[in-house]
């Protein structure tokens, strides 16, 4: 019987099916209820009583490992089977996936919080359903103001046909809540989605995006102002970029300046871009109106603020010289791969 068992062992081990047909073969021939392994239990039985102490556990042994031998040729043949079914060569490489690419405007977004968070502006947010005070009154907006006008805001009209509510035309109004819901020192930026009703084309979008920055504090004065804008031109455009500060008007400031860069498109030269005047307007920025203040509950003889406010689709457009801002949610993805490289 152990020569037996020894045969039969040797010829398991060896044993390598090419296909199911030869692994069937092998189960019925060692493992089937005619198979030898079978015949060896039966002879087991004829076996004397001091021989079946030393057979029964090496018989047990040999069952064991051919019912195992079997279930590992199975699972092998089984997996090269499916392999086979689906086409696959196990020895080519793997195939590479497709990496995505942030939006510019999130490249852009990103890179304004940092500059200024690195001049110690926290980031603040709000909603963009607002009511007319915080979007409007609150921010020195008269009644009759043209801003106020169905031509230029998506008003909300509620049940009761009143239309007091409107999606935000500015991030101004996060300024406002902030101002209401603490108390000064202020030092902060507003990044988020505005809507206006305006015709769309390659310089105008009913939506876009703003950052505001505001900062309220004892003595603020228009050279911090000047100094805080100059210091965030240098590091978003790099040395060497000219500012230059115009007089304006903004309801919610007084005085009021737009500030220009020098084209970064035609290096001054004059382009479409700029209009030929080598000068592109970035924002709008001031010393926030004592009235604002007021009605945010701020002592106005104590506290001086100033503010101002970008749009993020222009710094874009002369950051990365894109032309038609439409492209910056038309999601074209030959337009999206260029920023692939900017993946962090």
């Amino acid at each position: 019987m152990q020569e037996k068992i020894d045969q039969y062992t040797a010829e398991i081990n060896a044993f390598s099916p090419a296909n199911a047909d030869e692994l069937e073969a092998f189960r019925i021939k060692f493992l089937g209820t005619k198979g030898l392994i079978k015949d060896l239990f039966e002879e087991f039985k004829t076996v004397g009583p001091e021989e079946k102490r030393v057979f029964g556990k090496v018989l047990n042994q040999f069952k064991q490992m051919a019912e195992a031998k079997y279930a590992e040729l199975k699972e092998g043949l089984d997996s090269g089977l499916k392999t086979q079914d689906l086409g696959l060569d196990l020895t080519l490489p793997g195939d590479g996936f497709e990496v995505g690419s942030r939006h510019p405007l999130s490249l852009v977004r990103n890179e304004i919080i940092d500059i200024f968070k690195r001049l110690g502006f926290v980031v603040a947010e709000g909603p963009e359903i607002e009511d007319d005070w915080h979007n409007f009154s609150a921010l020195n907006f008269p009644q009759e103001h043209p801003a106020r006008d169905m031509q230029d805001t998506f008003f909300i009209r509620k049940g009761d046909g009143s239309d007091d509510i409107a999606l935000r035309t500015h991030t101004s109004s996060v300024q406002v809540r902030m101002m209401e819901s603490g108390k000064p020192p202020f030092r902060a930026i507003m990044p988020g989605r505005v809507y206006r009703n305006e015709a769309i084309s390659a310089r105008a979008h009913c939506f876009f995006h703003q950052v505001e920055g505001l900062y309220v504090d004892e003595n603020v004065s228009f050279s911090d102002l000047k100094q805080t804008l100059f210091h965030f031109v240098q590091e978003l455009y790099g040395e060497g970029t000219k500012v230059r500060f115009r007089p304006s008007y903004f309801p919610f400031t007084e005085p009021s300046a737009e500030m220009d860069i020098s084209c970064t498109i035609c290096k001054g030269d004059g382009c479409n871009m700029c209009k030929y005047t080598g000068w592109v307007e970035i924002l709008g920025c001031g010393m926030v109106d004592p009235n604002v203040l007021e009605n945010c509950g701020i002592d106005s003889k104590k506290y001086t603020g100033f503010a101002f406010g970008m749009g993020i689709e222009r710094i874009t457009n002369l950051k990365y010289v894109i032309r038609d801002l439409r492209l910056f949610s038309e999601n074209d993805v030959r337009f999206l791969k260029q920023f692939q490289t900017d993946i962090i």
